[in-house]
């Protein structure tokens, strides 16, 4: 796979603000990546596309049908955790990103219920460039 065809798929609930963040800066440092927004509702997927998404959907199925179709998933930590975010990740979906062949970059966010010791509270903006590191150097590694 050559890094500019690679594709990531952006998981977001809520709002979709991490997730926006998370697109503009992947299309910044990745400009010919396809970057395709899965949202928990409409809202985050209007604001990952808003940013600059190549595509997008909504939903469970658009989480399970992207999980099997990307090279990379990125996202808050709790997309791997039911429940979480509210209730906006259904079990469904965080198994399709648990079992998804997809390398994965968790931001480590201190909430959903759950607490990830060793890992430094950081602001969201250097998450995001540290999350954004992460995919460049999988990226690069495929070459």
């Amino acid at each position: 796979m050559k890094k500019d065809g690679i594709k990531i798929l952006v998981i977001d609930a809520q709002g979709g603000g991490v997730g926006r963040q998370l697109v503009t800066a992947i299309k910044q440092r990745l400009p010919f990546a396809y970057v395709t927004a899965a949202g928990t509702n409409s809202a985050a997927t209007a604001a990952m596309l808003k940013a600059g998404a190549d595509g997008g959907a909504t939903g469970e199925n658009a989480v399970v049908v992207g999980c099997r179709n990307a090279d990379i998933i990125v996202g808050p930590i709790g997309i791997v955790i039911a429940d979480s975010m509210l209730g906006e990740v259904t079990p469904g979906m965080a198994l399709a990103v648990a079992q998804s062949r997809a390398s994965k970059i968790m931001i480590p966010f201190q909430h959903c219920g759950c607490r990830i010791v060793g890992v430094s509270d950081y602001n969201v903006s250097r998450l995001i460039q540290e999350a954004v590191e992460g995919i460049d150097k999988l990226a690069a590694d495929t070459l």
